[in-house]
């Protein structure tokens, strides 16, 4: 197994842990847990791959992926209190998936040959599509458009991504710091408080 694809597993286990525990809060039953910790975990990574034509999505031809949902979401069955007692460090998790999601995204869309607007977008929907599908899901207002720096942190991810892909250093390098631009962002916000301006009524 390639360090690229462990990445990527763990950016699916975080999300898939995050949709779990909103499972919890909204007092869903087994089943309900299991949905939103797939639907977080591997939302955006299969919208990244359908959008780019790479069919089946990585989800459906490496059992993995599920695996790592389903473990994430027996976690959150068995230890939910232990969870949400450390929730701030689930934040931070989450904060680590957008970033690696954000980064593989990018460097996904440049392999396809898509222009500035593609890369950034793939980038943006690789790393919020799980949270945009697991805050449809339980009818709230998608994170994407109310958090602190979420979308935006992805954003970043992908420009940063754009910056130095033509710099002569090595495409695990490049994912790394762009990961690590996201996550940075995400956790500065989260610190904080910080947020885009809203509009006043």
């Amino acid at each position: 197994m390639s360090w690229i694809t462990t990445l990527d597993i763990i950016g699916v286990f975080v999300f898939a842990l995050s949709g779990g525990m909103d499972a919890v809060k909204y007092k869903l039953d087994l089943l309900g847990v299991f949905v939103l910790a797939v639907a977080t975990g591997v939302g955006g990574g299969i919208m990244r791959d359908v959008l780019l034509g790479d069919t089946p999505p990585a989800v459906f031809t490496n059992q993995i992926y599920l695996m790592a949902c389903l473990f994430a979401g027996l976690i959150v069955i068995f230890f939910s209190k232990q969870v949400q007692n450390h929730f701030e460090w689930i934040k931070i998790a989450d904060a680590v998936g957008l970033g690696i999601f954000a980064a593989l995204g990018a460097s996904k869309a440049i392999d396809y040959g898509l222009g500035w607007v593609g890369v950034i977008m793939i980038a943006t929907m690789s790393a919020a599509g799980g949270g945009l599908i697991r805050d449809l899901l339980v009818r709230e207002i998608p994170m994407i458009l109310r958090a602190d720096f979420y979308a935006t942190a992805a954003i970043l991810g992908g420009v940063v991504m754009l910056l130095i892909q033509p710099l002569t250093i090595s495409t695990e390098f490049q994912i790394v710091c762009a990961a690590a631009v996201s996550i940075c962002a995400r956790i500065i916000a989260i610190k904080f408080g910080l947020s885009l301006p809203k509009i006043r009524s």
